[in-house]
């Protein structure tokens, strides 16, 4: 198994969307690349503490490589608005990914300029190295999978 952090704004739609992908193996939302040791839910969505929502994706790369996933993490949210995915606004609701390796920096960084040439907007997804994961409160766990198809930022 191996390991792909993202943030593409809220992470309950996040987590459903990578859930239904084949060789995504276990998926679990939390809160990285900020300054704060152990934040909570509370603390993130002041947007002070420097976390985005992520997930914490474990894949299997024999069924799915990484590139795909980032390939499906560009077409699972809009990465060119900043600090904002539809209702939700703030910098823990930015586009990032977070790498684990210097193999993963690489991929991440061709799709993002390749889709940067093709794009009329530019793209401002960041690409940073992975940070302690802190995983966020077990009542965001799964969320629609509990709850239906609520939206985010409700």
């Amino acid at each position: 198994m191996e390991k792909a952090v993202f943030g593409a704004g809220c992470f309950w739609g996040v987590e459903a969307f990578f859930e239904g992908i084949r060789g995504v193996e276990e998926t679990r939302v939390g809160y990285t690349g900020g300054h704060v040791e152990s934040p909570s839910y509370e603390e993130v969505k002041t947007g002070t503490t420097g976390h985005a929502e992520a997930i914490e994706i474990w894949y299997n790369p024999w069924k799915i490589s990484y590139e795909e996933l980032v390939i499906k993490f560009f077409e699972c949210h809009n990465p060119t608005t900043m600090n904002r995915q539809g209702i939700d606004v703030g910098t823990q609701y930015r586009s990032v990914i977070f790498f684990q390796n210097l193999q993963q920096l690489e991929v991440a960084a061709r799709i993002k300029s390749k889709l940067n040439q093709k794009s009329s907007k530019k793209i401002v997804t960041e690409i940073s190295p992975a940070k302690e994961f802190y995983q966020a409160e077990e009542y965001h766990q799964k969320y629609f999978q509990k709850n239906g198809t609520l939206a985010c930022g409700i």
